[in-house]
């Protein structure tokens, strides 16, 4: 398995760590170092998802030639309460005090985005999810901190309820987390405005890639059910074989084709007519009836698939598939069979804030006042 990301080495800590931890480095130099240890919480709920820090503190421990010690309070995929002491940590000060910035930043928004992606998991089990968050990260470590995030929430989720959950990702770099050797996706909108159709862009990823399956867009000309019956139509044996994926990645400024608010209500109606009177707020109705990917708009194109005889052919969503849009689709019983999403990453990052306090000095437990349900 690749080696997480490594930077920085301990040389370059100095560069990126709070000012304030070198100095207190400094003075611990001055009058003597003594061993600390520190405990690791969040203010609200978390999947656990330490590897990468952990990893990366014994990579520390190795070029500074110490010992660090890390005590987990809990396996990594398991639930943890707000306020909860995730894990401690005990070692020298002079050699732990100037990495607390750094480990923080690889644990507290890992710990939500695994948290989101168990959810999301949970909600939909028969549901195979595509980790698409490469695009939304600021950077490629936040990009293998999530694909990390996703494959433990996923796993937790498998554990829990036996869903399907996170079977691979978009990028070669991550592909491991998940045990694939390379990156899943197929074609972008890119491709079909190359193409000039649908079908053509169908066309010439089949002729470059004759033994995948075939997974189209079909919202490029707006045209979501004519363009699916037309590539179906154009590959009727893969089509049969259910080696056809449609993938319905509508925006939000518009309504699927042959759709509108009357006749979003009406597919519902048809399906699960108890779905409306159950919705709480106005982001829950749009999920259901609105623009975009709708959950009318993926009972729209099932039924059109089937009525035409298609009935092998997979449908994928995608486009704002976050742990609200998934409640929703479980709700509705939505016949998804794959989600391409990276709107499991935290929304909102104060959220994702995970702070280390000391709680003993030279073994003797001592911490700040308010912060007493962090000693052993």
């Amino acid at each position: 398995m690749p080696v997480s990301i490594k930077n920085p080495p301990a040389r370059k800590i100095a560069d990126w760590t709070d000012h304030y931890f070198i100095n207190t480095k400094k003075v611990v130099g001055r009058f003597g170092d003594t061993e600390v240890t520190y405990a690791v919480f969040m203010r609200r709920p978390v999947i656990l998802a330490p590897r990468i820090m952990v990893d990366w503190l014994e990579i520390i421990a190795t070029e500074r030639n110490i010992k660090i010690e890390v005590e987990l309070n809990y396996f990594e995929g398991e639930w943890v309460g707000a306020g909860e002491p995730l894990l401690y940590i005990t070692g020298s000060l002079f050699n732990l005090v100037d990495l607390e910035t750094l480990y923080l930043q690889k644990l507290g928004a890992t710990c939500v985005a695994a948290y989101n992606a168990f959810a999301m998991c949970s909600e939909l089990p028969k549901v195979t999810f595509i980790d698409m968050a490469a695009r939304h990260c600021a950077g490629i470590e936040m990009s293998e901190l999530m694909s990390y995030a996703a494959s433990v929430g996923s796993q937790a989720a498998l554990k829990s309820s036996g869903a399907l959950g996170f079977v691979g990702n978009a990028t070669n770099a991550t592909a491991h987390y998940f045990g694939q050797k390379t990156g899943l996706g197929t074609m972008p909108h890119a491709l079909i405005g190359y193409a000039g159709s649908t079908v053509k862009a169908a066309e010439m990823y089949s002729a470059s890639f004759p033994n995948q399956e075939l997974t189209v867009l079909v919202d490029y000309f707006g045209k979501e059910i004519s363009d699916s019956l037309a590539v179906c139509r154009r590959f009727p044996d893969k089509a049969s074989s259910g080696l056809i994926n449609i993938r319905l990645d509508t925006h939000g400024g518009r309504f699927v084709e042959g759709l509108d608010p009357q006749a979003s209500y009406a597919v519902l109606e048809r399906h699960v007519p108890n779905a409306i009177r159950r919705y709480r707020n106005d982001m829950e109705l749009h999920y259901l009836t609105g623009t975009g990917v709708s959950a009318a708009a993926i009972f729209h194109l099932r039924e059109q698939l089937d009525k035409n005889n298609f009935k092998n052919v997979k449908v994928v969503t995608s486009s704002g598939f976050n742990v609200s849009k998934c409640k929703v689709m479980a709700d509705t019983n939505a016949p998804i069979d794959v989600i391409g999403t990276g709107s499991f990453l935290p929304t909102d990052w104060s959220e994702t804030y995970a702070t280390a306090d000391i709680v003993a000095y030279a073994g003797k437990p001592s911490v700040k006042i308010g912060r007493e349900f962090l000693l052993r």
